[in-house]
């Protein structure tokens, strides 16, 4: 969802300027296209649990379904944000919703979870195209700042409306019919939004100065999907496996290439120039660290709720409103609070709320299906993503000089998917690596009769702790149930714990990291205005880009 990596447009006319024609459609069209990526971001977190029994998915399988998604995203954002100014922002949105509506068909007609990882991809890559695209589509028809304020909080409050309802529309589905029917609903909407896209948005484009970096986007990419791919598979292969050791090493390899051809590029997708900023770096490291936190936690929850404890998608549904529902429900509170306190303060403040949440969670008891534990560790992390999701974008771009401000939004925003990318993979491996070693011990030592515990040692083995806990009662291995409930429990409550710490570590940062830089600019000296909060996980910082 980067913006467009340094490109401005042109000056528009003062406030209180007619409106450019075509805003009111551009707009609309805009806001249902962000609400459909963010909806087909949100969906198979309500799902995991169904998905886990009707697929027969080992926890690493699970954990690809999310992180698909977002791998995409990351690896190609950066270069959706260069095709959007050379081609065009609405045939870059027509195409990405084009691109989730066949996504959705894969994964609605799935028949193997490996084929549902590929629906996932590409929806991440629609998606991808879609947030970048939609909101440079708007930026590029309002006239004044006041305005395009006005636009891109309306189009943060229809991405946090997405992150919201998706959950509860998977929900509603598996609850009345199959999972399958919540994408199938998806296709209709991205169909829908490609129509209006094509009908009501007014094109546009900036390709002045921008160039495809082909070798960074190369490098970048696959060295994200082969380090993302080890760490994934670690746990369940063995950390010490040649397929993981080679993914590391080549992974590693590549993205140091990275490193390399951007220090040299014409037009790199990554400015590495901007980390000589000390400030800059620090947002930037806090934006991985928090954001991991944040999509961990989210998915440690849906994991625990889904898989583990086999709840009702609907329950699950239902917590994600207190994760997502403030950032939607907040907008014009963090929006005047942006305008009032320093944005480091506000970032501080929500990370140290996130990380009470999450530390709140490592209590949870993995017997207790109640929701009621669940409400408040999940409003605290809510609220503290609300606060933090736009600061962390106000205080890296508050720290460069204006002309750097469009690679900066665009570097930080890439660095907060990094981090929502990482977020499943890292918990993943922490809950699956844990709950497996505690439950090989907890088996070693069980009383059970001999012909279950080899069945359960046998399904352990090809599944792990997390295909024993779905072994129906009486079948073959059924015994070891409550010892793989157990091991599981354990193994997330560790993962909520590293949530917890990467917020506080998140929270550390911004509060001491700062000390001794001012910032640059400030919307009081003429500067653009911070960021309109509240995306569910994809506050962007329009504002703060284009000139009036």
């Amino acid at each position: 969802m980067t913006l467009n990596n340094g490109t401005t447009t042109s000056h528009g006319p003062t406030a209180g300027a007619a409106r450019t024609p075509g805003y009111a459609g551009t707009l609309a069209a805009a806001c249902g296209a962000v609400f459909v990526a963010q909806v087909a971001n949100a969906l198979p977190a309500s799902l995991l649990g169904l998905l886990q029994e009707d697929l027969r998915t080992r926890g690493s399988q699970l954990t690809w379904i999310t992180a698909a998604f977002m791998i995409a995203v990351v690896c190609f954002e950066f270069t959706f944000g260069v095709l959007g100014d050379l081609f065009g922002r609405r045939r870059l949105v027509a195409a990405g919703t084009a691109l989730v509506a066949v996504g959705s068909t894969v994964a609605a007609l799935a028949p193997t979870v490996q084929v549902l990882w590929i629906g996932a991809a590409l929806n991440g890559l629609g998606a991808g195209a879609m947030f970048p695209g939609s909101l440079t589509a708007i930026t590029a028809v309002t006239r004044s700042m006041r305005e395009r304020a006005h636009a891109v909080a309306l189009w943060s409050g229809f991405l946090s409306a997405g992150a919201a309802v998706s959950p509860l529309l998977g929900g509603m589905f598996a609850k009345v019919g199959s999972w399958r029917g919540s994408f199938w609903v998806l296709v209709g909407l991205a169909l829908v939004s490609m129509v209006l896209t094509l009908v009501l948005v007014t094109e546009s484009k900036a390709p002045e100065g921008r160039k495809l970096d082909v070798a960074g986007q190369i490098t970048f990419a696959l060295g994200l999907i082969l380090v993302l791919y080890g760490a994934v598979e670690g746990p369940e292969s063995g950390w010490t496996t040649l397929p993981v050791i080679l993914a590391l090493a080549l992974g590693t390899c590549f993205l140091a290439g990275f490193v390399v051809v951007e220090l040299g590029a014409e037009s790199p997708i990554f400015d590495l120039k901007l980390f000589r900023n000390r400030a800059f770096t620090v947002s930037s490291i806090v934006a991985v660290i928090g954001m991991l936190a944040f999509l961990g936690a989210c998915f440690a929850m849906s994991m625990w709720m889904g898989p583990v404890q086999h709840q009702d998608p609907i329950r699950v549904a239902i917590l994600f409103l207190f994760l997502q529902g403030p950032a939607f429900l907040l907008i014009p509170v963090v929006s005047r609070l942006l305008h009032r306190v320093a944005a480091s303060w506000l970032l501080t403040s929500g990370f140290v709320l996130m990380a009470i949440g999450c530390l709140l969670f490592t209590r949870l008891d993995v017997t207790d299906p109640r929701l009621g534990p669940f409400v408040a560790p999940a409003l605290l992390i809510g609220i503290g993503f609300a606060l933090a999701v736009s600061s962390v974008t106000a205080v890296a771009l508050n720290s460069v000089p204006l002309n750097l401000a469009g690679m900066a939004s665009a570097t930080t925003n890439m660095l907060r998917d990094l981090g929502f990318a990482l977020g499943p993979v890292v918990v993943g491996a922490v809950a699956l690596s844990n709950a497996g070693s505690a439950f090989t011990r907890n088996l070693s030592g069980a009383d059970l009769p001999a012909g279950q515990l080899a069945a359960a040692r046998e399904i352990a083995a090809a599944g792990g702790p997390i295909a024993v806990n779905s072994v129906p009662p009486g079948a073959p291995g059924s015994a070891a149930h409550g010892l793989a409930l157990d091991a599981l429990g354990s193994g997330f409550g560790t993962a909520f714990l590293v949530c917890g710490v990467a917020a506080a570590v998140a929270a550390a940062l911004a509060a001491f990291g700062m000390i001794g830089v001012h910032a640059r600019r400030s919307a009081e000296d003429g500067a653009p205005v911070p960021p309109a909060p509240g995306s569910g996980g994809r506050a962007e910082s329009a504002p703060t880009l284009l000139h009036p």
